[in-house]
Order: C-alpha cells, then sequence, then structure tokens
C-alpha cells in the first residue's frame, strides 16, 4: 500500500532485477568454466549426461571431498553486497524489508527466478548439474554456487528449513524430483512462488487460486459520497492518513446489518491511500474447513503483494462449530502488516487465544436526514417525476416509513423506474407513489419469508364494521407510526427512551371479530407489508428451544420494515406460574425472554389473544394498546352483511339483511363464510343469489360451528 508521503517507483522490472541477473550470470561463468575442470570437456558432448554412469564418471566422483561444493567460486564473487545493487523502495527492497531476507535469500531468489525471465538458464544449469533432467536449480546446485567450504554448505542449509524467511513465508517451494520416493534437501528443486513471480515482475491480476472467494477492485469512490455520519467519515479518514503509515498494522471491525455501506467505505479508504480492494468472503473459505488456515495465510500474501487493503467480509457467515476457525482468523489478522477489515453483524468478542487489537466502527442504518436525501437523489438521477407538491411529503413518508440502507433505496428506485417504464409502454395507468411504496415492501422483510406467513391486505377502513371509539384506536395506532421521526427525533422523544420505542399492540377478543382484518387495515394505510407467526408453532418442549425460534424471528424483523401479527399468542403470554417444577421455571424464562425481544423491538407488533384474562400484568404493562374486539350487536352484523358482498354479485332483491343480522348472532367471519357458500349455491343454480341460498348456507355454518339451528329461526317474516 503506497504511503502517500513517499515517491512511487516507476523503473520497468527488468531494471530492478537486472543487477541481481548480472550479479547471477557472473556465477554461472565462473562455474561453468570450473565445470569443465571438474566434468571434464568430454562431459559436454554427451547427450545422456545424468542418465548413466560409466566407470571414469565414478572415479572422478570418488575424488571429490565429501560434502564440499562442487565449484568453489565464493572467493571469485562480486565483492558489492547485494543491499548495494537494490534501489530503495523498489519491489525488491519492500521483499527483503517485509520477510527479513538476508543476502544469501536474494541471491537464492534470483537463481530460482532466471529461468522464468530467459530459458537459456534451464540449459546452464542441466550442464551444471551434470543432468539433462535437471532443468530447475536445485538447493545443492544453489549451495554448490554461493558457498566456498563443506563447512559453510553445511551451515547455509539452514536457509531451506521449515523455520527459514523463504520456506516459512511460502515465497520458495522445495519440490522433491520423485513423488513416488522421499528425496534429499540437496535434490529438491527450487520453485518460487507464482505470486512472488508475478509481483517480481509486476504483472498484474489476481492469483487464479484465489478468485472463487476474492475479488481485487480498483475503487475510486471518495469518502465525500458515502451515506455515513459525518463524525465516522472524519474518523475513517484520520485513522487512515495521519495515524497508520506502511508497516504499522491497523485493524478494524466494521459491525452493522449495512453490508453495502460496510463494503463501500472500506473501498473509499483503499482509495484514500491509493490502493486496491482486496475483498474477501470468508463463508466461502470456511466450507474447506481443512484448508481454511493456509487459505488465509495466501489472502494475506496476495494482498501484501497486491499492496492492496484487505477486507474479510461475512464474520457471522462462519459454521456455528466455529472455535478453532476464529483463531485461525485472528491470527492471520494480526500477523498482517497493513490495513485489515474485518465486518460482521454482530459484536466482535476478543479472543483470549489470539488477542488482536481491532478497533469497532458502528455502521447503523442511515438515520432519517440521510434517508430522506438519499431517496431524493435516487428519485432524480433515475429522472422519476412527482408533483412538487407531493414531493417533500413522499420523502418524509418514505424515509420514516422504511428503515433502508443506501444500497436497497438505489434499488428500489431503480426498480421503481423501470416498473414505471413498462407501464406506460402497456399504456397503463399508473401511480408512481404507490409502485415505489411496493419497490420499498420489496426491498425489506426477505428474512421473515421463511419464518412468517406475509398476508397482502385486502381490507379497508370501509370493510371494518367496529364501534366508534375501537376504529379512533386503530387510527392512533397509524398516526404513531407516521409520526415516528417528529416525535423521536425532532422532539427529543428519543433521547429519553433506551427501549419501548417500538409500537406494541395486543387485539384481544373472541375468534371471528376482525382482529386480522384490523392487522390488514392498518398494513394498507401505512403500505407496510404484514407477516402473521403462529406462535403456537413457535413453542418448542425442549427447553431453550422456544427462545432460538423467537430470537430468529425477531433477528429477522430487525430491519423488515413491516408489521408483524403474532397470532396465538395465548400459547405463550399467558399468566406466568408459580414455580413448583423445572418446567415452570423454564417457561417463565421464555415468557421473560419475549418480553425483554419485544422491548428491543422498534417496530409495529400485532398480538392476538381469545383470552384477554390470561396475560400476565408485566406483559400487559408493555403494550401501548390494547384493543378489545367485541362481538358484534345487531346493528354492526347489519352493517357487515350489507359490506360482505363484492360489487359485482349478482343478489336478489329479496334478501332481507335485516331478518340475518337480527336472527343469527355470529361473527363477521361466520358472515363471510356464509356469504361465500351462498355464492357458490348460487352459482350452481345458475341465478343470482336469494335468501334460498343464504338459508342453506346458514344451516352449513351452524353445523360446522356445533350449534343447533331450529326450523323456526329459518322461518322468514312475512
Amino acid at each position: 500500500m503506497h504511503d502517500p508521503t513517499e515517491p512511487i517507483a516507476r523503473n520497468s522490472p527488468l531494471d530492478e532485477l537486472l543487477p541481481l541477473l548480472q550479479r547471477l550470470d557472473q556465477l554461472l561463468e565462473q562455474a561453468t568454466a570450473a565445470a569443465q575442470i571438474v566434468y571434464g570437456a568430454a562431459a559436454a558432448q554427451d547427450p545422456y549426461r545424468g542418465l548413466h554412469v560409466n566407470l571414469e564418471e565414478t572415479e572422478q566422483l570418488l575424488q571429490r571431498k565429501p560434502a564440499a561444493p562442487v565449484f568453489e567460486l565464493n572467493s571469485q564473487l562480486p565483492d558489492r553486497p547485494i543491499s548495494n545493487l537494490i534501489e530503495s523502495g523498489s519491489r525488491l527492497a519492500r521483499l527483503i524489508e517485509t520477510f527479513e531476507l538476508s543476502d544469501f535469500d536474494i541471491d537464492v531468489i534470483a537463481i530460482a527466478l532466471a529461468p522464468e525471465l530467459d530459458r537459456r538458464y534451464e540449459r546452464l544449469y542441466a550442464y551444471l548439474q551434470d543432468d539433462v533432467r535437471c532443468k530447475r536449480p536445485s538447493v545443492d546446485l544453489a549451495l554448490n554456487l554461493l558457498c566456498d567450504s563443506a563447512a559453510d554448505k553445511l551451515a547455509r542449509r539452514i536457509h531451506f528449513s521449515a523455520d527459514a524467511p523463504l520456506v516459512r513465508h511460502h515465497l520458495l517451494h522445495l519440490v522433491s524430483e520423485s513423488d513416488r520416493a522421499p528425496t534429499t534437501l540437496l535434490a529438491c528443486e527450487l520453485h518460487l512462488e507464482d505470486r512472488v513471480v508475478r509481483f517480481l515482475l509486476q504483472q498484474p491480476g489476481l492469483d487464479d487460486r484465489l478468485a472463487p472467494f476474492c475479488q481485487l477492485i480498483h475503487p475510486t469512490i471518495s469518502p465525500s459520497n458515502l451515506y455515513l455520519n459525518t463524525e465516522i467519515k472524519q474518523a475513517l479518514t484520520t485513522l487512515v492518513i495521519e495515524d497508520w503509515r506502511p508497516q504499522k498494522p491497523l485493524q478494524l471491525y466494521f459491525q452493522g446489518c449495512d453490508r453495502a455501506s460496510k463494503h463501500l467505505a472500506s473501498e473509499a479508504l483503499a482509495a484514500t491511500v491509493n490502493a486496491p480492494l482486496l475483498s474477501v468472503n470468508l463463508a466461502k473459505i470456511a466450507e474447506n474447513k481443512a484448508n481454511f488456515a493456509a487459505t488465509l495465510d495466501s489472502i494475506c500474501r496476495e494482498a501484501w503483494f497486491q499492496n492492496a487493503l484487505l477486507y474479510l467480509d461475512g464474520f457471522d457467515a462462519l459454521p456455528n462449530d466455529r472455535t478453532i476457525l476464529d483463531e485461525d482468523l485472528m491470527r492471520a489478522i494480526a500477523q498482517h502488516k497493513s490495513i485489515t477489515i474485518l465486518a460482521g453483524i454482530q459484536p466482535l468478542i476478543p479472543d483470549a487465544a489470539v488477542p488482536v487489537e481491532m478497533i469497532t466502527i458502528q455502521f447503523p442504518i442511515p438515520d432519517f436526514a440521510q434517508r430522506r436525501t438519499c431517496w431524493q437523489t435516487q428519485l432524480k438521477t433515475a429522472e422519476i417525476s412527482i408533483e412538487p407538491a407531493e414531493l417533500d411529503t413522499l420523502l418524509d413518508v418514505l424515509a420514516d416509513r422504511f428503515r433502508l440502507t443506501p444500497h436497497q433505496i438505489t434499488s428500489a428506485v431503480k426498480n421503481a423506474g423501470n416498473a414505471m417504464r413498462w407501464h406506460a409502454a402497456a399504456e397503463k395507468k399508473t401511480d408512481n407513489t404507490l409502485l415505489l411504496f411496493a419497490s420499498a415492501r420489496a426491498r425489506s422483510g426477505s428474512d421473515l419469508t421463511a419464518l412468517a406467513r406475509k398476508i397482502e391486505p385486502q381490507y379497508t377502513w370501509n370493510d371494518i364494521i367496529l364501534p366508534a371509539d375501537h376504529q379512533t384506536q386503530l387510527r392512533e395506532i397509524c398516526n404513531q407510526t407516521k409520526y415516528r421521526n417528529l416525535v423521536y427525533q425532532e422532539w427529543g422523544f428519543d433521547r429519553k427512551l433506551s427501549l419501548g420505542k417500538g409500537l406494541n399492540v395486543l387485539f384481544s377478543g373472541p375468534p371471528g371479530t376482525g382482529k386480522t382484518m384490523a392487522a390488514e387495515v392498518i398494513a394498507g394505510e401505512l403500505q407496510l407489508d404484514l407477516y402473521k407467526i403462529d406462535l403456537s408453532q413457535m413453542v418448542s418442549k425442549y427447553i431453550g428451544e422456544t427462545e432460538k425460534n423467537l430470537n430468529r424471528i425477531f433477528t429477522a424483523a430487525a430491519n423488515s420494515n413491516a408489521i408483524l401479527l403474532f397470532d396465538e399468542a395465548d400459547a405463550l403470554f399467558g399468566k406466568r406460574s408459580e414455580v413448583r417444577d423445572a418446567h415452570d421455571r423454564y417457561a417463565n424464562i421464555e415468557i421473560g425472554y419475549l418480553l425483554q425481544k419485544m422491548e428491543e423491538y422498534e417496530g409495529l407488533a400485532i398480538l392476538t389473544t381469545n383470552l384477554r384474562g390470561n396475560m400476565d400484568d408485566a406483559f400487559v404493562r408493555r403494550l401501548r394498546f390494547i384493543i378489545e374486539f367485541p362481538f358484534p350487536n345487531e346493528q354492526q352484523r347489519r352493517q357487515i352483511w350489507e359490506k360482505v358482498w363484492p360489487d359485482r354479485t349478482p343478489c336478489s332483491s329479496d334478501l332481507n339483511l335485516d331478518f340475518l343480522a337480527r336472527r343469527f348472532e355470529i361473527t363477521g367471519a361466520n358472515i363471510r363464510n356464509i356469504a361465500l357458500a351462498a355464492a357458490f349455491l348460487a352459482a350452481d343454480d345458475g341465478r343470482a343469489i336469494e335468501m334460498n341460498h343464504l338459508i342453506h348456507a346458514v344451516r352449513r355454518e351452524y353445523q360446522k360451528l356445533g350449534r343447533i339451528l331450529m326450523e323456526a329461526d329459518v322461518i322468514l317474516p312475512d
């Protein structure tokens, strides 16, 4: 990663490597002259050198000193140390400084690198190793070229041990000449890591082996373009410009559910320090747990070679049994010597086994003002026209109602724009505002889909029949959602409340009295999605499972921008019992856990129950509204009978709705069932719905309810 205070080296790869290659050529020239004496003049003419051994060659081998270098050239090596041959700030200089390489190590790198640049070195190495098959340099050849005595040759073997810099950092691989049988260290071939070769030759691109889970990005985004809190943007810029310098590790933890903003912030930081961004998907790496640590090491080296800022995404996506993986991850981060960013959703818990000093930076969902600005900018960019008189109100509602990330807002506007173009092409009349709301809803609640059933609201205020005060309370619920930002943010109530900012509502009453219908009316009024959760399916007999189920629901709902309808609340929200045994104790823990999650939840949650008397006092205290849905009286039943028919339904003029409302004391749900059954009976008869169809349907509904219907009850008045 380039330090803005230092000049950028402009030399070509050959300019940097030429002094090393010239030094190597001198060694090889001296070694070739010595080889003519050691091997004999005829050796150069033998096309099968190394494939057979004759008696004359055997005698020559027996005359050599044990373990001594073949050529003994060190007395004739160039006097200048390698440090004088390497330009400061070059890639070779960085390699030496970072991995603490010695002059001997650099000579070994030159020997191994040469065949990558010129194939003539392969023929020279084959001759010097007295074997036409040995075109790659071996450990023995390197020691013969660089050592002047047997003692020196033995001492220098340490440069090829597992702890040596070249091997420990995987810069050099020792490759056995045979996969079938073990070989000696001297016989091992020297292979530079491909990434080292590409680094020294200044070849761009990502290592192909890392491509499945890494992406190299050359960002151009500026921190000023991020929809982040001004203090966060300033602090991030200060960290990487003023407090950080190359070779001084900087480890950050980006915490929050706004994945796109975290990634964009990382790109902006990389652009600030004039570096690419190496973005890594940790979940994909973890699919192969056995190679997790080795892959992380390769990635860290790649980040170093690319001079890139390292971004590790998906910390929370690692498997549950992740203790060892976490240790490997933290160890890799601790050893990385540049800027590392780890991204996750949950708070980072320090690992005592591998302490890493990471700076946690929160990435919350943008506040109302930032969301409003983002909506306004994206609408303007997409050239979506909204009536000027409606625009300000629309922006306020979209920003207040939907807690979306900038990425989600951008996507919602693009999707709405595409829908508008399609409607225009199809010459369909459309409401741009409704399309924007629909697109915003589509960007929310995806995590809830697998845990709850989405309900498409069908009812409006005209459909629900309730006492006037009950309808007023339902409208007050809507208003508390509509004016949430005004009261909490602008009027300051947010600073007075740590919990309980959400809107928790209880609908109680007999089945069929309109509790679910009321939830649909509210969802339609607020233009929010409605998800129905059956709490009877959440409760588990196994200890701890109920809490896990509830936690999944509330975690998924945290940024769903949806209304939660908890049905069958009686299954869990009953009075907390006295503790008589372990089951009672854990049942109370489940209820306490639910109370805690409801206080933390900031959205609208509607609970339905048939038995209000079973509610615990502590639970009732946490509810903002409690609405009792009464059994409909005769007047209300008459209104329900009148509104139950769709506009296009053919109804006979002799329908006596007054008689039906007076004679049959049933709920709105029963009335709906009867009307639907009567419609099918009329369809079968091929005529409009008549009273005989309704009376027949009433009999069937009473049979379902297990109630007795007397003949006198169905006799119509004259």
